[in-house]
Protein backbone atom coordinates (compact mmCIF):
# COMPACT_ATOMS: atom_id res chain seq x y z
CA UNK A 1 0.00 0.00 0.00
CA UNK A 2 1.36 3.43 -0.92
CA UNK A 3 1.67 5.71 2.12
CA UNK A 4 -0.78 8.62 2.20
CA UNK A 5 2.08 11.14 2.39
CA UNK A 6 3.63 9.79 -0.82
CA UNK A 7 0.27 10.00 -2.59
CA UNK A 8 -0.10 13.60 -1.48
CA UNK A 9 3.36 14.49 -2.76
CA UNK A 10 2.65 12.88 -6.12
CA UNK A 11 -0.60 14.81 -6.46
CA UNK A 12 0.91 18.17 -5.52
CA UNK A 13 1.80 20.46 -8.45
CA UNK A 14 5.49 20.94 -9.08
CA UNK A 15 6.86 24.22 -7.82
CA UNK A 16 7.71 26.71 -10.54
CA UNK A 17 11.42 27.12 -11.11
CA UNK A 18 12.80 30.42 -9.90
CA UNK A 19 13.56 32.78 -12.81
CA UNK A 20 17.19 33.19 -13.76
CA UNK A 21 18.87 36.59 -14.23
CA UNK A 22 19.19 35.68 -17.90
CA UNK A 23 15.48 34.94 -18.44
CA UNK A 24 13.76 37.53 -20.66
CA UNK A 25 10.90 39.64 -19.38
CA UNK A 26 7.75 40.07 -21.47
CA UNK A 27 8.88 43.54 -22.53
CA UNK A 28 12.12 42.14 -23.94
CA UNK A 29 10.16 40.66 -26.85
CA UNK A 30 9.68 43.05 -29.77
CA UNK A 31 7.54 42.54 -32.89
CA UNK A 32 9.10 41.87 -36.28
CA UNK A 33 7.19 43.95 -38.87
CA UNK A 34 5.20 41.94 -41.40
CA UNK A 35 7.16 43.42 -44.31
CA UNK A 36 10.39 42.15 -42.72
CA UNK A 37 9.26 38.52 -42.90
CA UNK A 38 9.72 36.50 -46.10
CA UNK A 39 7.73 33.26 -46.07
CA UNK A 40 9.04 30.65 -48.51
CA UNK A 41 7.01 27.51 -49.13
CA UNK A 42 8.81 24.45 -50.45
CA UNK A 43 7.36 21.36 -52.08
CA UNK A 44 5.48 19.27 -49.55
CA UNK A 45 4.16 22.29 -47.68
CA UNK A 46 7.41 22.91 -45.79
CA UNK A 47 7.73 26.56 -44.77
CA UNK A 48 10.92 28.58 -44.28
CA UNK A 49 10.54 32.00 -42.66
CA UNK A 50 13.27 34.61 -43.11
CA UNK A 51 13.65 37.77 -41.05
CA UNK A 52 14.88 40.52 -43.40
CA UNK A 53 17.75 42.80 -42.36
CA UNK A 54 16.00 45.92 -43.63
CA UNK A 55 18.10 48.40 -41.65
CA UNK A 56 21.41 46.70 -42.37
CA UNK A 57 21.04 46.08 -46.12
CA UNK A 58 18.27 48.43 -47.28
CA UNK A 59 18.97 48.38 -51.03
CA UNK A 60 19.18 44.61 -51.28
CA UNK A 61 16.14 44.16 -49.05
CA UNK A 62 14.23 46.58 -51.31
CA UNK A 63 15.08 44.20 -54.16
CA UNK A 64 13.93 41.21 -52.10
CA UNK A 65 10.59 42.90 -51.49
CA UNK A 66 10.13 43.68 -55.19
CA UNK A 67 11.03 40.10 -56.13
CA UNK A 68 8.56 38.72 -53.59
CA UNK A 69 5.76 41.05 -54.70
CA UNK A 70 6.39 39.96 -58.31
CA UNK A 71 6.23 36.27 -57.23
CA UNK A 72 9.62 35.86 -58.91
CA UNK A 73 10.70 32.82 -56.87
CA UNK A 74 7.57 30.82 -57.63
CA UNK A 75 8.46 27.62 -59.54
CA UNK A 76 12.19 28.13 -59.03
CA UNK A 77 14.14 25.72 -56.86
CA UNK A 78 16.77 24.89 -54.30
CA UNK A 79 19.45 23.78 -56.72
CA UNK A 80 22.70 23.68 -54.76
CA UNK A 81 23.46 21.87 -51.49
CA UNK A 82 27.17 21.62 -50.75
CA UNK A 83 28.17 19.63 -47.67
CA UNK A 84 29.45 21.80 -44.79
CA UNK A 85 29.17 24.93 -46.89
CA UNK A 86 25.91 26.35 -48.29
CA UNK A 87 22.43 25.63 -49.58
CA UNK A 88 21.45 27.93 -52.46
CA UNK A 89 18.17 28.68 -54.18
CA UNK A 90 16.20 30.95 -56.42
CA UNK A 91 17.72 31.09 -59.86
CA UNK A 92 17.19 27.67 -61.34
CA UNK A 93 13.68 26.66 -62.44
CA UNK A 94 12.55 23.44 -60.85
CA UNK A 95 12.19 21.55 -64.13
CA UNK A 96 14.57 23.18 -66.62
CA UNK A 97 18.35 23.69 -66.70
CA UNK A 98 18.00 27.39 -67.48
CA UNK A 99 20.78 29.82 -66.69
CA UNK A 100 19.50 32.16 -63.93
CA UNK A 101 20.68 35.14 -65.95
CA UNK A 102 18.12 34.27 -68.63
CA UNK A 103 15.18 34.93 -66.33
CA UNK A 104 14.18 38.57 -66.55
CA UNK A 105 14.18 40.47 -63.28
CA UNK A 106 10.98 42.37 -62.40
CA UNK A 107 10.73 46.10 -62.97
CA UNK A 108 12.41 48.12 -60.27
CA UNK A 109 14.86 45.41 -59.21
CA UNK A 110 18.42 46.75 -59.32
CA UNK A 111 20.72 44.16 -60.88
CA UNK A 112 23.81 45.26 -58.96
CA UNK A 113 23.02 47.49 -55.97
CA UNK A 114 25.74 49.31 -54.08
CA UNK A 115 27.78 46.97 -51.92
CA UNK A 116 26.21 46.55 -48.50
CA UNK A 117 28.94 44.48 -46.89
CA UNK A 118 29.63 47.02 -44.12
CA UNK A 119 27.04 48.55 -41.81
CA UNK A 120 26.14 52.20 -42.11
CA UNK A 121 27.32 53.81 -38.91
CA UNK A 122 29.95 51.20 -38.14
CA UNK A 123 30.29 48.77 -35.25
CA UNK A 124 27.93 49.65 -32.40
CA UNK A 125 26.59 46.55 -30.61
CA UNK A 126 24.76 46.95 -27.33
CA UNK A 127 26.36 43.71 -26.10
CA UNK A 128 30.05 43.30 -26.83
CA UNK A 129 31.64 39.89 -26.41
CA UNK A 130 34.64 39.41 -24.15
CA UNK A 131 36.96 37.95 -26.80
CA UNK A 132 37.70 38.64 -30.44
CA UNK A 133 37.91 35.92 -33.08
CA UNK A 134 39.91 35.04 -36.17
CA UNK A 135 37.63 37.09 -38.44
CA UNK A 136 37.28 40.35 -36.52
CA UNK A 137 38.79 42.55 -33.84
CA UNK A 138 35.53 42.53 -31.88
CA UNK A 139 32.01 41.18 -32.09
CA UNK A 140 28.67 41.51 -30.39
CA UNK A 141 24.90 41.71 -30.69
CA UNK A 142 22.83 44.71 -31.75
CA UNK A 143 19.82 45.91 -29.81
CA UNK A 144 17.50 44.43 -32.43
CA UNK A 145 19.12 41.00 -32.29
CA UNK A 146 21.72 40.70 -35.05
CA UNK A 147 25.20 39.22 -34.73
CA UNK A 148 27.81 41.78 -35.82
CA UNK A 149 31.59 42.01 -36.01
CA UNK A 150 34.00 44.91 -36.33
CA UNK A 151 37.58 45.94 -36.98
CA UNK A 152 40.04 48.31 -35.32
CA UNK A 153 38.97 51.14 -37.64
CA UNK A 154 35.40 51.01 -36.37
CA UNK A 155 33.79 49.36 -39.37
CA UNK A 156 31.05 46.84 -38.62
CA UNK A 157 29.27 44.09 -40.52
CA UNK A 158 26.77 41.29 -40.11
CA UNK A 159 28.38 37.92 -39.40
CA UNK A 160 27.74 34.90 -41.60
CA UNK A 161 26.38 32.54 -38.94
CA UNK A 162 24.36 29.39 -39.48
CA UNK A 163 20.93 30.48 -40.66
CA UNK A 164 21.95 33.83 -42.13
CA UNK A 165 20.79 34.42 -45.69
CA UNK A 166 23.30 35.89 -48.13
CA UNK A 167 23.09 37.18 -51.69
CA UNK A 168 24.79 35.00 -54.29
CA UNK A 169 26.77 36.93 -56.89
CA UNK A 170 29.27 36.67 -59.71
CA UNK A 171 32.80 38.03 -59.45
CA UNK A 172 33.27 41.57 -58.15
CA UNK A 173 32.18 44.27 -58.80
CA UNK A 174 28.86 42.37 -59.03
CA UNK A 175 27.01 42.52 -55.70
CA UNK A 176 24.07 40.31 -56.64
CA UNK A 177 20.45 41.38 -57.07
CA UNK A 178 19.05 39.11 -54.37
CA UNK A 179 17.32 36.81 -56.85
CA UNK A 180 19.62 33.99 -55.75
CA UNK A 181 20.15 33.44 -52.04
CA UNK A 182 22.13 31.06 -49.84
CA UNK A 183 22.34 29.87 -46.24
CA UNK A 184 25.47 28.46 -44.58
CA UNK A 185 25.28 24.79 -43.66
CA UNK A 186 26.85 22.94 -40.76
CA UNK A 187 27.99 26.08 -38.97
CA UNK A 188 29.22 29.60 -39.60
CA UNK A 189 30.79 30.76 -42.87
CA UNK A 190 32.70 33.73 -41.47
CA UNK A 191 35.19 33.96 -44.33
CA UNK A 192 32.29 35.33 -46.38
CA UNK A 193 32.01 38.34 -44.06
CA UNK A 194 32.34 41.65 -45.97
CA UNK A 195 32.37 39.74 -49.26
CA UNK A 196 28.68 38.91 -49.63
CA UNK A 197 25.64 40.91 -48.55
CA UNK A 198 23.49 39.41 -45.80
CA UNK A 199 19.79 40.18 -46.27
CA UNK A 200 18.42 38.31 -43.28
CA UNK A 201 18.38 35.06 -41.38
CA UNK A 202 16.12 32.04 -41.22
CA UNK A 203 14.10 32.17 -38.01
CA UNK A 204 11.94 29.12 -38.67
CA UNK A 205 12.22 26.07 -40.90
CA UNK A 206 16.01 26.02 -41.35
CA UNK A 207 15.86 22.24 -40.99
CA UNK A 208 14.02 22.01 -44.29
CA UNK A 209 17.04 23.53 -46.02
CA UNK A 210 19.84 22.01 -43.97
CA UNK A 211 18.26 18.55 -44.17
CA UNK A 212 18.25 18.34 -47.98
CA UNK A 213 20.44 15.70 -49.69
CA UNK A 214 23.97 16.89 -50.45
CA UNK A 215 25.20 16.93 -54.02
CA UNK A 216 28.49 15.33 -54.96
CA UNK A 217 28.71 17.38 -58.15
CA UNK A 218 30.99 20.39 -58.55
CA UNK A 219 30.18 23.19 -56.07
CA UNK A 220 27.28 21.12 -54.77
CA UNK A 221 25.04 22.02 -57.72
CA UNK A 222 22.60 19.19 -58.36
CA UNK A 223 23.48 17.31 -61.53
CA UNK A 224 19.84 16.68 -62.50
CA UNK A 225 16.62 18.65 -62.24
CA UNK A 226 15.01 15.71 -60.42
CA UNK A 227 17.29 16.36 -57.42
CA UNK A 228 16.11 19.92 -56.96
CA UNK A 229 13.52 20.98 -54.41
CA UNK A 230 10.75 23.08 -55.88
CA UNK A 231 9.89 26.47 -54.37
CA UNK A 232 6.13 26.81 -54.49
CA UNK A 233 6.04 30.46 -53.43
CA UNK A 234 7.88 33.20 -51.54
CA UNK A 235 5.80 36.02 -50.07
CA UNK A 236 6.22 38.90 -47.70
CA UNK A 237 4.03 38.29 -44.67
CA UNK A 238 2.52 41.72 -45.33
CA UNK A 239 1.33 40.43 -48.73
CA UNK A 240 -0.50 37.43 -47.26
CA UNK A 241 -4.17 37.51 -46.19
CA UNK A 242 -4.36 38.98 -42.70
CA UNK A 243 -5.84 35.80 -41.25
CA UNK A 244 -2.91 33.68 -42.46
CA UNK A 245 -0.01 36.00 -41.69
CA UNK A 246 2.60 34.63 -39.30
CA UNK A 247 3.59 37.03 -36.53
CA UNK A 248 6.99 36.80 -34.89
CA UNK A 249 8.91 38.56 -32.14
CA UNK A 250 12.65 38.80 -31.53
CA UNK A 251 14.39 38.98 -28.16
CA UNK A 252 15.93 42.42 -27.78
CA UNK A 253 19.51 42.61 -26.52
CA UNK A 254 19.47 46.07 -24.91
CA UNK A 255 18.93 44.88 -21.36
CA UNK A 256 20.86 43.27 -18.47
CA UNK A 257 19.09 39.94 -18.93
CA UNK A 258 20.62 39.46 -22.37
CA UNK A 259 24.01 40.43 -20.94
CA UNK A 260 23.55 37.82 -18.21
CA UNK A 261 22.77 35.18 -20.82
CA UNK A 262 26.00 35.98 -22.68
CA UNK A 263 28.00 35.95 -19.43
CA UNK A 264 26.59 32.53 -18.55
CA UNK A 265 27.79 31.22 -21.90
CA UNK A 266 31.20 32.83 -21.56
CA UNK A 267 31.60 31.28 -18.11
CA UNK A 268 29.54 28.07 -18.10
CA UNK A 269 29.36 26.02 -14.95
CA UNK A 270 30.74 22.48 -14.90
CA UNK A 271 32.31 22.89 -18.33
CA UNK A 272 35.77 23.73 -19.59
CA UNK A 273 35.76 27.28 -20.96
CA UNK A 274 38.19 30.09 -21.75
CA UNK A 275 35.97 33.00 -20.80
CA UNK A 276 34.72 33.72 -24.29
CA UNK A 277 32.15 32.66 -26.85
CA UNK A 278 31.91 33.03 -30.62
CA UNK A 279 29.35 35.57 -31.80
CA UNK A 280 27.63 32.87 -33.85
CA UNK A 281 27.09 30.82 -30.68
CA UNK A 282 24.98 33.50 -28.99
CA UNK A 283 21.29 32.52 -29.28
CA UNK A 284 19.23 35.11 -31.13
CA UNK A 285 15.87 33.94 -29.88
CA UNK A 286 12.59 34.49 -31.65
CA UNK A 287 9.08 33.32 -30.89
CA UNK A 288 5.67 33.35 -32.48
CA UNK A 289 3.52 36.20 -31.27
CA UNK A 290 0.36 35.20 -29.43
Amino acid sequence: MIPALLLALQAAPAAAAAPLPSDPLPGDWRPIPDDELLVMTLAGGRTVTIRLAAAQAPEHVANIRRLALAHWWDATSVYRVQENWVVQWGGQPADAPTDPANKTLPDGVVKAPAAEYDLTGGFHPVQRLARSDAYSAASGITADGWAVAGDAAGSGWLAHCYGTVGVARDAAPDTGSGSELFMPLGGAARRLDRNYTIIGRVIDGAQYLSGLPRSGAAMGVYATTAERTSIISARLASDLPAATRPHWQYRSADNPRFAAMIAAREHPKAMVALGGVDVCDVPLSVRRAE
